[in-house]
């Protein structure tokens, strides 16, 4: 711990000093020793460190969208080498090399909040050892020993001993039921935002070995998160719970507002923008025009949900336009309305029994068709004469005469009994 301590101990008095001074506020309204002044004073720590990392968090956006951008490819990767792992892996590599995206990108707000986390980690392991900190004097020392929350000292741990959980004036079993309470809402917040990311506003139609990744941190962050946060003081746990609050918050954000093209959270944006579009006749936002704007420009290149959406204006007469906005358009007037119509001439679909009664009459009018051209061509050939035919000569007309006759049969014949001779 005092080598983790001095690798961070250049922003561990910045983070003393920042608490003491939200300590300074929340301390007039709640009094100085209590657990919600200090509680409080971390929240207020985190959401000024989260609004501080913003542009760390608008860069991973970018990065997360250049990935989408690159799904066609990487999936044609996949079809060209999918008998062939390392090949696959080093033109995907080199994909993400020549358009600059980095796969790991999601990561960099967590790893930019890491100096933090460890700062107050060793703040808080000073106040529960009783030693001065930073910016914390002997006088906020003892007060901030003295703070609890729901009867948990925020210094105090899940591990922690009977004698020193007893010396920081709280029971063993009060200290346990909050920490493990507040382990388990960690994790399960962490989980979720995972879980949002990954079924909301992911392309499920590509699968790439960034999918993959998310998919294995979404169960593997909150199993570590779960191990560790039984060695994680109170405060601590107030401060990892409250920044995943935030980010699920901020996750929820983007996938309502900015969502992944190809995803369920882009239908369910687009239906929104199409329902939204039926009742006043626009397009209302500069977000929501900023993405018809992006729909439009695609041109073939869009996808089923966005070929859904331009399909559904066109049924309100509407035609999407170059700058974001909606204008009536004719052509697609006519194309609904000649739709409706040829709708409407389709033949009701007939009951079984009309069907079987269709195919019998039907079958009885070809049956006789056949016998009244049979008739019609015996009819034909009794009207012919018989010596149509001219006579070769120099043959006995004989076997001629006898082939020439209807219904015998060609070839020798079978001589009569002779009695009818």
């Amino acid at each position: 711990m005092d080598t983790i301590a001095s690798l961070f101990s250049f922003i561990t008095t910045p983070v003393s000093w920042i608490i003491v001074q939200f300590h300074k506020v929340y301390g007039a309204l709640f009094g100085d020793d209590s657990g919600w002044a200090w509680g409080l004073s971390i929240v207020s720590l985190v959401v000024l460190i989260r609004i501080c990392l913003i542009p760390l968090f608008v860069k991973q956006i970018k990065s997360t969208r250049n990935m989408q951008v690159l799904q066609p490819k990487m999936k044609a990767i996949q079809e060209r080498y999918k008998n062939d792992k390392q090949r696959q892996s080093e033109e995907m590599m080199k994909l993400y090399k020549e358009t600059g995206t980095n796969p790991l990108s999601s990561c960099l707000p967590i790893l930019a909040q890491s100096p933090f986390f460890f700062a107050l980690y060793h703040v808080l392991s000073s106040i529960a050892s009783g030693k001065k900190i930073g910016a914390i004097n002997q006088d906020l020392l003892d007060s901030a020993r003295q703070a609890h929350i729901f009867g948990a000292p925020l210094a105090a741990k899940f591990t922690d001993s009977v004698e020193k959980v007893t010396s920081l004036d709280a029971s063993l079993t009060d200290v346990r039921i909050v920490t493990a309470i507040m382990i388990v809402l960690m994790s399960a917040s962490q989980f979720f935002t995972q879980r949002q990311l990954m079924t909301k506003n992911v392309d499920l139609t590509v699968k790439t070995p960034y999918m993959q990744q998310q998919k294995m941190l979404m169960y593997i962050f909150p199993v570590i998160f779960a191990v560790m946060g039984i060695n994680f003081p109170v405060g601590v746990l107030v401060y990892w719970l409250t920044t995943n609050v935030w980010t699920m918050g901020q996750q929820m954000y983007v996938i309502n507002q900015n969502p992944t093209p190809g995803s369920k959270a882009q239908d369910a944006y687009l239906q929104r923008v199409l329902k939204s579009v039926t009742s006043h006749g626009e397009v209302r936002g500069r977000t929501r025009r900023k993405m018809v704007k992006a729909i439009v420009a695609k041109g073939s290149d869009r996808n089923d949900i966005e070929r859904k959406f331009i399909t559904g204006l066109g049924k309100l007469g509407l035609a999407a336009q170059e700058d974001g906005t909606v204008a009536k358009s004719e052509t697609a007037v006519a194309d609904a309305e000649g739709g409706q119509a040829h709708k409407r001439q389709q033949p009701k679909r007939q009951t079984k029994a009309k069907r079987q009664t269709t195919g019998h009459a039907t079958a009885g009018a070809k049956g006789t068709e056949p016998e009244a051209a049979g008739s019609k061509t015996s009819l034909e050939k009794q009207d012919a004469p018989q010596d149509s035919k001219p006579k070769s000569a120099g043959k006995p007309a004989s076997g001629s005469s006898r082939q020439a006759k209807s219904g015998q049969r060609k070839g020798p014949q079978r001589p009569k009994h002779p009695s009818k001779k």
